[in-house]
């Protein structure tokens, strides 16, 4: 099976190269696809240089910042038009463990669709947040998970694994967001499809170095998707997969 693994990035640059690196150096036989929003600090460059002697790194990068859902529709559709059959995402930061992507490979191959990696599934497993920023996060994700009818605990997880059959058959004309609300999109619809949604425990890490893209508007954005997608579900009993 192909395996891809995509991280979007912008101004990661003292990031990317230890990322690519970690994950290459796992016993996966996996490719990376950085998706770059032209990164002032130049990202890309890095990772073109790395691409330019590697062929298992490549580069996608778009023209400006327009938010990470955007920067994902981009990865996703790279990764369907070159029949990669199971993608992977997580952030270029380390607040994802790279040593976990074999992990959800595993759960893919049992024959689950989706895989989210969860910070609340046994309890709370989140280091170096602040108090505030903590409850604001299990929170937001009680909200959307009982207002989306998704039985998954962390909804805006950014550590995810697809079949590439869910990333082709989701109705990517319905999904609006371009924050971190994409995330809640991304798994609800699948769920909603009847495909086989499961959460792996991870430990999320507070970055180690740059700056959080967290915002208030992302936040609001999120808030009233939640509400949108509630509705869609009283009025819509499910969406076929094709």
């Amino acid at each position: 099976m192909r395996i891809l693994v995509i991280i979007p990035t912008y101004n990661e640059r003292e990031n990317i190269g230890e990322m690519i690196e970690k994950i290459l150096s796992l016993n996966i036989n996996a490719d990376v696809l950085v998706v770059d929003d032209n990164s002032p600090d130049k990202t890309w460059e890095i990772v073109k240089e790395i691409s330019e002697g590697n062929k298992h790194v490549n580069l996608l990068l778009r023209e400006k910042k327009e938010g990470l859902g955007f920067a994902y529709r981009d990865g996703f559709k790279w990764a369907i038009d070159h029949k990669y059959d199971i993608i992977v995402h997580l952030d270029a930061d380390f607040s994802h463990n790279p040593d976990e992507i074999p992990n959800f490979i595993s759960k893919i191959k049992e024959s689950y669709d989706v895989v989210v990696g969860s910070r609340y599934l046994n309890g709370v497993t989140v280091v170096n947040w602040p108090l505030k920023r903590l409850l604001l996060s299990y929170f937001a994700n009680l909200y959307a998970r009982i207002f989306t009818g998704v039985k998954v605990k962390d909804l805006t997880s950014g550590f995810k694994a697809f079949k590439r059959e869910v990333l082709e058959n989701i109705p990517w004309k319905e999904v609006s967001a371009g924050g971190y609300g994409f995330q809640i999109e991304t798994v609800y619809y699948p769920y909603h499809m009847g495909y086989k949604v499961t959460e792996l425990p991870i430990i999320f890490v507070e970055r180690r170095k740059g700056k959080s893209k967290m915002t208030k508007k992302i936040v609001f954005e999120a808030f009233f998707l939640v509400l949108k997608l509630s509705l869609k579900r009283l009025f819509i009993k499910r969406y076929n997969k094709k």
